[in-house]
């Protein structure tokens, strides 16, 4: 596509070049004509290369505004030529200053307010064969290293094209190569994803060679991105997610996504954790669920390493996550009790003495051993 763009420039100013220098607007000078249509035909490609980054809807409402500058500015034009006292030169002037001055507002006013306009309310004469267009699906560098978006895209939930912006892959690179051995496996894993993403024949992938030399930081150039071609950003940042969202662009949060995913528990229902670690307050134990939620529960710290079942208390929402409340009771010690008796133990039988007659230590709660000594 770039190279298709490329021959057509240069076909338009070699034409352009050639009319001027057969034609020869400056009369008897026609390498001065050639040379300005060459500046002509430069400014001309500039132009071009820069309406190229504007939206539909900025394009749509700065010729809308335009147009209709030129109209007022032409009805009070007609106004000011029909005074006879109005000197006809002066009124051509004022005329065709007015016009250039309201067609100018009209633009600059137009292109700014072009992203107000719903484009839908046109019934499809802008999309592709009148079908809806899906929006296409920017990849941040820290999703793609986080890995968990290939998982997703495999199972077919990533709706949409997907976008890799070259400056990402840049990135990546940069820290693929830096000297840091955390960073160099950070970058390292984000460049296998990217690849196994590619090999999926499910996944439409896409490098966007759109780059943004006047933003410097990659947040913004997503951000830049995603408004020029009205898709969605896909990331596990915090601090992208908020700005993003200020600047109207559409988010889609990993975290948010795992979030929403973990299972839900009401207050009241019964659990079954394996007791990790003691926790911060007293006779607190701490466990963990398979989606890495933390489990705190109560008059569960002499029972670390064993699964219990448990009461849940309360459930806590928080911006990193969920933390499930609990408690071990009366209850949750008889269902323990009935689980041993279906595995053919006796919860009453005394724990096996070794060859000293000693119970084994494993078997003996801490305060039982306390109130021994």
């Amino acid at each position: 596509m770039q190279l298709d763009f490329l021959i057509i420039r240069i076909g338009f100013t070699a034409l352009l070049v050639g009319a001027g220098y057969l034609l020869s607007p400056i009369p008897g000078e026609r390498a001065m004509s050639a040379g300005l249509a060459l500046l002509i035909a430069a400014a001309i490609i500039f132009f071009e290369t820069r309406v190229r980054r504007l939206t539909l809807k900025t394009l749509i409402g700065a010729a809308v505004g335009s147009i209709l500058g030129i109209v007022g500015a032409t009805l009070i034009g007609f106004l000011i030529s029909a005074q006879d006292a109005v000197p006809k030169e002066l009124g051509s002037f004022v005329t065709l200053a007015l016009t250039l001055f309201m067609a100018y507002v009209g633009l600059i006013v137009g292109a700014a307010k072009g992203d107000f306009l719903d484009l839908s309310a046109l019934g499809g004469i802008f999309s592709e064969r009148g079908t809806l267009r899906t929006p296409p699906l920017i990849l941040d560098t820290s999703v793609i290293i986080d890995g968990r978006v290939a998982d997703i895209t495999e199972t077919g939930f990533m709706g949409g094209p997907l976008v890799i912006p070259q400056f990402v892959l840049h990135e990546l690179q940069q820290i693929a190569d830096s000297s840091d051995s955390i960073k160099r496996n950070r970058g390292r894993r984000g460049l296998d994803i990217l690849q196994r993403i590619q090999k999926n024949a499910s996944a439409e992938v896409q490098i966007s060679t759109t780059d943004f030399p006047e933003v410097r930081e990659v947040d913004h150039k997503l951000i830049e991105l995603a408004r020029r071609l009205e898709g969605k950003i896909v990331t596990n940042d915090f601090n992208l997610n908020k700005v993003a969202q200020l600047r109207g662009v559409a988010v889609l949060n990993i975290n948010e996504l795992a979030n929403a995913l973990k299972p839900v528990v009401l207050p009241g229902e019964i659990m079954r954790v394996y007791v990790l670690k003691e926790g911060k307050e007293y006779n607190q134990g701490v466990a963990y669920l398979d989606d890495g939620t933390m489990v705190v529960v109560d008059n569960a710290r002499r029972l670390i390493g064993k699964n219990i079942d448990i009461s849940v208390t309360s459930v806590l929402q928080t911006t990193a996550g969920k933390m499930i409340f609990g408690k071990y009771g009366e209850d949750s010690r008889s269902r323990d009790r009935d689980q041993q008796r279906e595995n053919g133990r006796d919860p009453a039988q005394a724990p096996p003495r070794d060859s000293s007659g000693e119970r084994d230590a494993k078997s003996v709660p801490a305060g039982s051993a306390s109130r021994a000594t």
